[in-house]
């Protein structure tokens, strides 16, 4: 006769979903999510933010000019891959800034596309879910690092507004591809200035691995295939309840979904939604304030760039606080790319993040495993303790 292990079962007790819940609304939670954190080189993050905000501007000043002014938002966001690889050796931070342009310039190609066939906009969103899948997976694996394929996707939301012509497709991608090969130049010309020896904190482990070390798994759980799958799920949930209840950027929710998902464990998911939705909803005030005033493309333009310097300077420190300088610039970005009105864009910002992180959640839990609900377990423990 087999008797229970009573370990196994006080393990399995305390992993319940039911006991997953609690542990993830308790105010623990919010207050680590609160917490400050020295990041591995201020330096760096501070070199990194001057490279895309000098990017940003030369692309966006050059398409100001050119006989395609209102590709300027994508010139700028094509210039965001200056934001990758700042703790790699000046050989790979090339390879990390030209990978990182090549992932924003695809999902503009792929998603203009269907916007110009004239794929309705549920079809267009779950497109757009689908990306982002493959792009956080693709991410991965070239290991292009922070802030991760929550930028790709940000790039490829802003695709998806309709155009009406061939034409304008490959402005759009031309457009792009011009952000990105400043960003790889200007990072190409300054990286001398960058500390090249920053000893980086090791990756968290993911539920489930070796206690006290080991070897790290090829494929963590924040984009495993099962996880690239996850996203894709929550990204049509997000965006298609955003979608049925009306709301004007329903894309937005996606977005939401991918950067609460990127944590590489249930602790750190729950952090991500908590300081995303604060975050957000601080910098949605900011952005209102400065969109209520109707500002000229120079106003915006010098904002999005100061913003884009601030970002980099305290992201590292707390997510949250980088929340409250990124939403402001997504949304300055935003106008820059498609002229949206100002208190439509900050509501629907605030709504539909906070619906892609309650999703998110949602889903993580829901399709946790058990190893994942042991590690939130003895992690709650040892903050309790």
């Amino acid at each position: 006769m087999n008797t229970p292990d009573p370990d196994n079962t006080t393990a399995s007790s305390s992993a319940s979903h039911g006991q997953m819940v609690r542990q993830t609304v308790a105010p623990a939670r919010l207050k680590e999510s609160l917490e400050l954190n020295r990041p591995p080189s201020v330096r760096n993050a501070s070199i990194a933010g001057l490279q895309a905000s000098i990017a940003v501007v030369l692309a966006a000043v050059a398409l100001h000019y050119s006989p395609w002014p209102s590709m300027a938002g994508f010139g700028s966001l094509g210039a965001m891959a200056a934001l990758f690889g700042r703790f790699a050796t000046p050989a790979k931070r090339r390879w990390v800034v030209g990978t990182a342009g090549a992932l924003l310039v695809s999902p503009v190609a792929i998603l203009s596309l269907a916007a110009w066939s004239g794929a309705s906009p549920v079809l267009l969103l779950v497109m757009l879910s689908l990306v982002a899948g493959a792009l956080a997976s693709v991410a991965h694996r070239t290991q292009v690092g922070a802030p991760g394929a929550v930028i790709f996707v940000f790039a490829a939301s802003a695709a998806i507004t309709p155009i009406s012509s061939g034409g304008e497709w490959l402005e759009r991608v031309l457009a792009t591809t011009l952000g990105a090969v400043i960003a790889w130049i200007i990072c190409a010309l300054t990286d001398s200035m960058r500390e090249q020896d920053v000893k980086l904190p090791p990756p968290p482990m993911p539920a489930g691995a070796p206690a006290g070390g080991g070897r790290q798994p090829a494929l963590t759980p924040g984009y495993a295939p099962r996880q690239a799958a996850r996203i894709v799920a929550c990204a049509i949930v997000s965006s298609l309840l955003a979608h049925a209840m009306g709301w004007s950027h329903p894309a937005w929710a996606a977005i939401g979904v991918i950067a609460v998902l990127q944590g590489a464990h249930l602790p750190g998911t729950i952090h991500r939604a908590w300081q995303r939705t604060l975050g957000t909803i601080v910098g949605a005030g900011i952005a209102w304030a400065i969109l209520v005033n109707e500002p000229s493309f120079w106003q915006i333009l010098a904002a999005v760039a100061i913003l884009q310097f601030i970002t980099e300077v305290i992201i590292g420190f707390n997510y949250a606080l980088g929340q409250i300088a990124i939403t402001p610039m997504a949304l300055l970005m935003t106008t820059l790319a498609s002229h949206s009105e100002a208190a439509d864009m900050v509501i629907s910002r605030i709504y539909d993040t906070a619906l892609g992180a309650l999703v998110g959640i949602v889903f993580a839990m829901l399709l946790s495993t058990l190893d994942e609900r042991l590690h939130l377990a003895r992690h709650h423990s040892r903050k309790r303790s």
